[in-house]
């Protein structure tokens, strides 16, 4: 049986995506998932922790745009800001495949308008309430999905016949979209604690209210996945499925070892099952079995999973091919 390190080496070598190649931290701490905490970059402030919002903010936008309309956020909505004066710079997309998903019925177009919408929306919203500390999108890659589902070994080939590509029909769009929610209700769900007392006080918690959009979102995808296998008469029926539960288990292989993570894989992801009865695990909701409270993930599980790696001291990689633009940007555990 392969290991998780033959598949990434396999699966990003064409992208530099190899050892060294290239949720939310507190001053000297973040914790996360209940355990222990992980060290941090000092001196950080609530603009720090709302930019690094603003980078997964940015990946969904332009995932959701391009799968709903074929184009993604305006320039508007990813330059630099007037007045910013860091050191960031605006990055572009790399599509690969072609974008927007194709054959839709006339309401899963609708809800992928929605959902894009608020993506978008949530970008403009954290942009505005950083005004001139905003920084530029950075560099995106799209095409991520085609080697990553090589790693998950959902399938064999990375770009071209036979790759995975999420805008291809609405089934693949809803694993692409898995990808991602459960990730993006866990950071928010880490990084709303790490909000400074003044932060709080004026008015920068209101941003955690973005968890609740992206909670339903996954909510949503998480349904939608389970519910087509229901129809489609059982899970093997509905090979989707266990592509996204293959997903859920390489998320949780990239991430294990690190010191704010449990020690057994799969502990902060909750599989997608078939309802049996009232006390079986969940499908919809990724939570705490014993407790039905939702996960939380620290920035640096999020940049293990989002660049694709296991690997300490990281800085760019997998969606983001140059690193997010965030003082966080390096793995660090």
């Amino acid at each position: 049986m392969k290991t998780l390190d033959s598949l990434v080496d396999k699966a990003f070598s064409r992208r530099n995506f190899i050892a060294g190649a290239g949720a939310l931290a507190a001053a000297t701490a973040v914790t996360g998932c209940g355990s222990s905490s992980t060290p941090a970059p000092s001196g950080y402030t609530d603009e720090d922790v709302l930019n690094f919002a603003l980078n997964l903010e940015y990946l969904e936008a332009q995932f959701y745009l391009y799968a709903a309309t074929g184009t993604g956020l305006a320039s508007t909505d990813t330059s630099t800001p007037s007045g910013y004066t860091g050191s960031y710079t605006e990055g572009s997309v790399t599509l690969g495949d072609a974008a927007q998903v194709a054959g839709l019925t006339g309401a899963q177009q609708e809800i992928l308008n929605e959902i894009a919408f608020e993506e978008q929306t949530h970008v403009q919203f954290l942009r505005t309430a950083l005004g001139a500390a905003a920084v530029p999108m950075p560099n995106i890659d799209l095409s991520f999905f085609g080697p990553l589902a090589v790693a998950a070994n959902i399938t064999t080939s990375p770009t071209g016949s036979g790759s995975f590509n999420p805008f291809s029909s609405f089934d693949y769009f809803l694993v692409g979209a898995f990808i991602f929610e459960d990730v993006g209700v866990t950071a928010y769900s880490g990084a709303a604690p790490l909000i400074s007392s003044a932060g709080v006080a004026s008015g920068l918690l209101t941003a955690a209210g973005i968890l609740a959009v992206e909670a339903y979102h996954a909510g949503y995808v998480r349904t939608s996945l389970t519910g087509r296998a229901i129809a489609a008469g059982s899970a093997s029926a509905y090979p989707y499925l266990g592509a996204a539960n293959l997903v859920e288990a390489l998320r949780a292989s990239l991430t294990v070892g690190d010191s704010a993570a449990p020690s057994t894989p799969g502990s902060v992801e909750t599989l997608l099952t078939l309802p049996t009865s009232t006390t079986s695990p969940s499908a919809i909701v990724a939570a705490d079995p014993t407790t039905a409270v939702g996960f939380a993930r620290t920035v640096n599980q999020v940049h293990h999973i989002v660049y694709g790696s296991p690997t300490v001291g990281v800085s760019s990689g997998g969606f983001f091919p140059n690193g997010t633009n965030s003082i966080f940007s390096k793995t660090t555990a």
